[in-house]
């Protein structure tokens, strides 16, 4: 989450700061919430998903069902099993989004899938009845459509795509909206030495550095730029109080915490580069079994190998018989 102030209604433009939050929502202490609203490619594709879970169940259903008609069994008429068929068929597209938004924080097995999740308008978890509204404005208008089904899809799908949020007409009604749940996470290089902390950085005694320390640099410097002054200096400081406590020479002076940060992690991921090079070497020394060899080409038995290219090989002329006299006929 970052703090800054809504996006004004009247503007209709869609938030396009640089982590892609565009959903707008915005929680009760004016604090803009860091999500991004689902557009209708990753909609349809949990769509297709929970369309495809929904068939299986129809599959195992009418084989229950067919298993009953066969039995046989006293009371069971065709009216009775049209009854089930039709409450069944009603669970299913009424119910299964219903129970899972419930049950699953908003998620039907497609949206876990795909990383999406049924909110409220103001981000709050969603409710009974507006997955109630949702699945009844799907049926009857979206998906699959009772109701004019073509000119229903149609206009499902322009309301999809003329919405800031991405919503369709169930979300309208409902009060709701999809939002992803997995949030964008750019691929940041890894921290680099400046040329004045080389030397430095290679006498450094880094054997009491731990694990869980040197996670916390690596995720204090590929996520620095998202923090805000003074909090960004004043946690860099508290990471280098703990690295220079357990690491040695000293620094330079008036070096920057964040660019000894980097320096330790660099220096760290230098020597732990350079031990699994020593391993694997070691290893195929070893076990040359165990390490991929080149491919080397066939050599014909009782010759050597030419590594010379084919087309690149001299010419040489064919043996000439030996001269004397011809052998006499068998």
């Amino acid at each position: 989450m970052r703090a800054q102030p809504p996006v004004p209604a009247a503007t209709g433009a869609a938030d396009r700061s640089p982590t892609g939050a565009d959903a707008g929502l915005v929680s009760g202490e004016a604090v803009q919430l860091d999500v991004r609203a689902a557009r209708l490619g990753s909609r349809v594709l949990a769509l297709l998903l929970d369309v495809a879970v929904q068939l299986v169940l129809v599959v195992l259903l009418a084989m229950a069902l067919a298993g009953l008609s066969l039995n046989a069994l006293p009371g069971v008429d065709g009216a009775l099993l049209n009854a089930l068929a039709t409450v069944l068929l009603v669970l299913l597209l009424v119910g299964y989004p219903v129970l899972f938004e419930r049950f699953n924080h908003g998620r039907t097995p497609g949206k876990l899938a795909v990383g999406l999740r049924v909110v409220s308008a103001d981000g709050g978890p969603v409710g009974v009845r507006q997955s109630l509204s949702r699945a009844l404005v799907g049926v009857a208008v979206e998906w699959p459509g009772l109701v004019l089904p073509l000119l229903s899809w149609v206009a499902g799908v322009a309301v999809m795509l003329t919405d800031r949020r991405g919503r369709r007409l169930g979300d309208l009604v409902a009060g709701t909206m999809v939002v992803h749940t997995r949030t964008q996470q750019p691929w940041l290089p890894a921290p680099m030495i400046i040329p004045p902390l080389t030397g430095w950085a290679v006498r450094l005694d880094l054997t009491r550095l731990d694990d869980p320390l040197a996670l916390a640099l690596r995720q204090y410097l590929t996520r620095a730029h998202r923090f805000a002054e003074p909090s960004r200096t004043l946690l860099a400081r508290a990471l280098w109080s703990e690295v220079a406590a357990v690491t040695t020479p000293p620094p330079p002076a008036r070096v920057p915490e964040p660019l000894l940060l980097a320096a330790v992690l660099a220096e760290r991921n230098r020597r732990g580069a350079l031990r699994l090079r020593r391993a694997r070497t070691l290893t195929a020394s070893l076990w040359p079994e165990l390490s991929p060899t080149p491919a080397t080409p066939a050599v014909p038995v009782g010759g050597t190998a030419d590594a010379t290219p084919a087309g690149l090989r001299p010419a040489v002329p064919a043996p000439r018989p030996a001269s004397g006299p011809p052998a006499p006929p068998a």
